[in-house]
């Protein structure tokens, strides 16, 4: 009697395996010196299972919403039975011997898995970030370039094709973005002007609409003194918001532009002179502000702004005469 009582408790005083997932890049499961990649985890569907759970670590995830994941509109005739048999072999992989004592669950109607026992690198960039949000700069740059270390290869690279894996990519690249426009954010404050140029353009190749990554690039550009460039990355945002919002950048973007053109006139004295006629001339024919009434087109112009009129096209005149004639 006594035998067989300890027999029976023998498998709940067993260790349970604790896991770290690697869902960046290709899939890599740790267990203790043990290491698990996508191909040996009993086939394509229960590795999906595991990466649908993972993704949604901590969280239950319901047998129905499963099935449907993993066949769409078409599941099998036995599709129950099915996905409770590939989790008993995905069990047999990640948790030898311990049946439903480790990591992966059964919950009323579906299954979850343990965040006490395992831990995810998507889900880790996700905690960092969030950290980031609510602190110092100082505190908040390490942070930050961890989550970004742990992103570095792309999410779920075993699933290229599965639309549940494509959402959970286009859910990933939006906080992707969102970590490096802060970052770079981050590393301007603590006067990093280089690393914030270089996080702010990696912003912008995931969304070439974000424009607090633009505001951070062009505010970067500006700092380090690169008026020129900061110029042309202006034009660049204008072009693309242009284009495909049909808007025109907000108003730290311009007030940022009238700056770096100052700047850019007052290291060439030509180009002071015509930067001051364009601006005469935005001022008298610019488009009023919106709380300010249209002048009547149909009355004259006051004898001093059509003197400065025509002194500020004089100067711009001049200007592109030489500049043809220098080419």
């Amino acid at each position: 009697m006594t035998m067989e009582s300890d027999t029976r408790v023998q498998p709940a005083s067993a260790p349970v395996a604790h896991l770290n997932v690697q869902l960046f890049g290709n899939l890599t499961i740790r267990r203790g010196s043990i290491v698990l990649h996508a191909h040996q985890l009993g086939g394509p569907k229960p590795r999906q299972i595991l990466e649908i759970l993972l993704v949604h670590v901590g969280l239950p995830v319901s047998k129905d919403h499963l099935i449907e994941l993993l066949w769409g509109a078409n599941p099998p005739v036995e599709a129950l039975p099915t996905l409770e048999s590939y989790v008993s072999v995905l069990r047999s992989h990640l948790q030898p011997g311990a049946g439903k004592l480790g990591p992966l669950q059964t919950t009323t109607g579906g299954y979850v898995l343990d965040r006490d026992l395992v831990d995810v690198d998507l889900d880790q960039f996700d905690h960092l970030l969030q950290r980031a949000q609510k602190t110092n700069p100082e505190l908040a740059y390490p942070f930050l370039l961890r989550a970004l270390d742990l992103a570095e290869a792309p999410l779920l690279c075993d699933e290229l094709v599965a639309a549940w894996a494509s959402e959970a990519r286009d859910q990933h690249a939006s906080r992707l973005t969102v970590a490096r426009v802060l970052a770079s954010e981050t590393a301007a404050a603590l006067h990093r002007i280089d690393d914030s140029v270089d996080l702010a353009n990696l912003a912008i190749a995931d969304d070439p609409l974000n424009e607090r990554a633009w505001t951070a690039l062009i505010l970067g550009l500006e700092a380090a003194g690169r008026h020129a460039q900061g110029l042309q990355a202006y034009d660049r945002c204008r072009h693309a918001m242009q284009s495909e919002l049909g808007c025109a950048p907000g108003q730290i973007l311009r007030s940022a532009q009238l700056r770096l053109l100052h700047a850019t006139a007052a290291e060439d004295g030509d180009l002071a002179d015509v930067l001051s006629a364009l601006l005469v001339l935005y001022e008298q024919l610019g488009v009023p502000a919106p709380d300010s009434r249209p002048r009547p087109s149909t009355l004259p112009r006051p004898e001093p702004v059509a003197d400065s009129l025509q002194e500020a096209t004089d100067v711009i005149t001049s200007f592109l005469r030489r500049a043809v004639a220098r080419a």
